[in-house]
């Protein structure tokens, strides 16, 4: 395939860091640019860590950040339990050097798709309320925009931070159904395939040593995440959302898709869920109901292992040979 360009919405959090490292390392990605949202962590610690991660990376991208709260509801505490204090489980020294773009990630994101027009896929990761606010600011988006891929819902199976609701859409369920109504294409990679990708200690040290440098953070990550959902699933694996989103992206054939207009629940007991709508008349969403996981953990593994390669390539082609 081609190079697609990408811009990743999102609230790193530790799957937020291995989705955004596995981008960096594809070739067949060009990431232009990481837009910060709540959720996982608060906004500016979400905003530090994407300019320490496109830093680590070598990788030369624009970072702006986003919205600090819900467009409507009260915000949520972030999920320390799941990512840790700063994001990163028991990493804490996270120290950029350079700063984010000037612009607000919405104002980012309709100038940049505008420069570009028909060829950005925009991939949130995160909840959905930068995607909200530039809808409000550009309503014409939808037709520069090539098409979203969404890591957020849970439309046949159950939620992961209630028995309705992911996360991502519990955390803004009014953002997400302003962006589930809109009239452009979206993939929806949700709880219904993410939760079937399920990595042991394995895959994250196999990516250690084909790459110290990447592969070896993504394995320091790995461990609180595993010891996390050890908790929740009873076995020492943890679940690759976000990753999953990417690989969307860049290998669509290893899911399975059905055609279905959503929308998502804004109040009560069922807040943040998402369902098949009877309204016929809205854009149906393109939702991953299948996956196979084991051509996406072959995938993620191939892909780390050049994760390196792909830094030391960058910093040769900016004339920086200090690795």
């Amino acid at each position: 395939m081609s190079v697609q360009k990408i811009i990743i919405d999102t609230d790193p959090g530790i799957d937020d860091a291995m989705a955004i490292h596995q981008a960096f390392a594809d070739s067949r990605l060009e990431v232009v640019g990481l837009t910060t949202i709540f959720g996982n962590v608060y906004v500016d610690q979400a905003t530090r860590n994407s300019l320490w991660l496109a830093e680590h990376g070598g990788y030369n991208c624009a970072v702006a950040r986003g919205a600090e709260r819900p467009i409507s509801i009260e915000m949520n505490t972030p999920s320390f339990h799941v990512h840790g204090e700063q994001g990163f489980g028991e990493i804490t020294e996270i120290i950029p050097v350079g700063t984010a773009d000037p612009r607000p990630a919405h104002i980012y994101l309709s100038e940049t798709i505008r420069a570009n027009t028909g060829e950005i896929i925009l991939c949130p990761i995160g909840p959905l309320s930068n995607i909200a606010n530039l809808l409000d600011y550009d309503p014409e988006i939808i037709n520069h925009i090539k098409k979203l891929v969404i890591m957020g819902g849970a439309v046949h199976v159950l939620g992961n931070v209630t028995s309705y609701a992911e996360a991502n859409f519990w955390n803004d369920p009014h953002a997400a159904e302003k962006v589930l109504e809109a009239n452009w294409e979206i993939d929806l990679i949700g709880l219904d395939v993410t939760s079937n990708i399920q990595f042991s200690h394995d895959v994250f040290t196999q990516g250690a040593k084909n790459s110290p440098r990447i592969g070896g953070f993504i394995h320091d990550l790995s461990k609180f995440y595993i010891n996390f959902y050890k908790t929740v699933v009873g076995k020492s694996v943890c679940l690759m959302h976000d990753p999953a989103a990417i690989l969307a992206i860049t290998d669509p054939d290893i899911f399975t898709f059905q055609k279905a207009p959503l929308s998502v629940i804004l109040e009560g007991e069922k807040v943040g869920n998402s369902f098949v709508s009877e309204n016929l008349e809205r854009r149906p969403v393109n939702v991953a109901v299948n996956v196979d996981a084991k051509a996406a953990q072959k995938k993620f593994i191939s892909i780390f292992s050049q994760a390196d390669s792909a830094y030391k390539k960058r910093l040769n082609s900016q004339g920086n040979k200090k690795l």
